[in-house]
């Protein structure tokens, strides 16, 4: 860039009406002042300031100089100021808030692809329910979320980086694991289950699913393993992402339900302030996930 010194000692002189002046303001001596300005003015080719015993006034070309250099410093200060919160952000803290599914089954690998790009970017996971993280972004505590459920603030932006299905699940010893037909929608509707809490994208997407208000849960967890756990003892049903039930249902520790005409696929959503573009380690962190949704969406749809 430009050395922009003797631009900002031209704009000094300008605002102090006086070479004598503005050299107390920078600290220097009025005849380095001086010897910097003729430097300027050989440079450009120009007069800009007329000498006298009576002092130093700018001529008509120095004035017109002086107002451009206004405007060259501002931009240059902008440009410094851009640079310097883009530097911040790759070498600072990320706050990032997501819902259980997402922060236990597919933000660690995203945080790992970040960390490769990234590496001077520390993140601050808060893992909350999907009504929660909403919250956390919408008052600056988070600058990027991830949610499950099935609505969004009017007041977030929201991009789709996954999919994901919900699945009934119940002890390998449960009547409903030795079904030949489908289960009923109504008949899951008014079965207790093991449930998440009130807030809970998992347990919103269900009731929306279902259109009809669900039975009093037999117990309520914040935990998915907790949730497992008791399922498979043989407490209640539940339902629960096929990300955290897979390795169970391979392992046979838990049984897949079937239910007639209900979609349980979901979209999984990015989420931040409506109108505020992201930027740094958080828009990477936004590709990183949306270009693995993709990649696992194509696994799914190939061979």
């Amino acid at each position: 860039m430009v050395d922009l010194g003797p631009y900002e000692l031209l704009l000094s002189i300008a605002a102090e009406g006086s070479m004598g002046r503005a050299a107390a303001v920078h600290g220097v001596s009025q005849a380095a002042v001086s010897a910097r300005i003729r430097s300027l003015e050989a440079a450009l080719g120009l007069t800009l300031l007329e000498r006298s015993p009576r002092g130093t006034r700018f001529t008509p070309t120095g004035a017109l100089v002086a107002e451009w250099v206004r405007a060259a410093i501002a931009a240059a200060e902008a440009l410094d100021a851009g640079v310097g919160a883009l530097r911040a952000e790759q070498t600072g803290r990320l706050p990032v808030a997501a819902s259980l599914t997402v922060a236990e089954y597919l933000l660690p690998h995203w945080l790992v692809a970040l960390r490769d790009e990234l590496p001077a970017t520390s993140v601050s996971l808060s893992t909350r329910n999907s009504a929660d993280v909403a919250t956390d972004v919408l008052a600056g505590d988070a600058v990027l979320g991830f949610v499950e459920g099935p609505t969004i603030p009017d007041d977030l932006d929201a991009q789709v980086v996954a999919r994901d299905e919900l699945v009934v699940v119940v002890a390998p010893d449960h009547p409903w694991a030795a079904r030949r037909r489908a289960l009923d929608a109504a008949r899951l509707a008014e079965t207790p289950l093991v449930a998440r809490e009130h807030g809970s994208g998992t347990r919103a997407f269900l009731e929306d699913s279902l259109a009809v208000p669900l039975a009093a849960p037999a117990l309520e967890l914040s935990s998915t393993t907790a949730i497992k756990n008791a399922t498979a003892a043989g407490v209640a049903p539940a339902v629960l992402s096929s990300l955290a039930v897979a390795g169970d249902l391979a392992a046979g520790t838990l049984a897949p339900v079937r239910v007639a005409g209900l979609d349980l696929r979901r979209a999984l959503r990015a989420v931040w302030p409506r109108g505020r573009p992201l930027t740094g380690p958080a828009a990477r962190l936004l590709r990183i996930a949306a270009v693995a949704g993709r990649s696992a969406a194509g696994d799914r749809d190939g061979p």
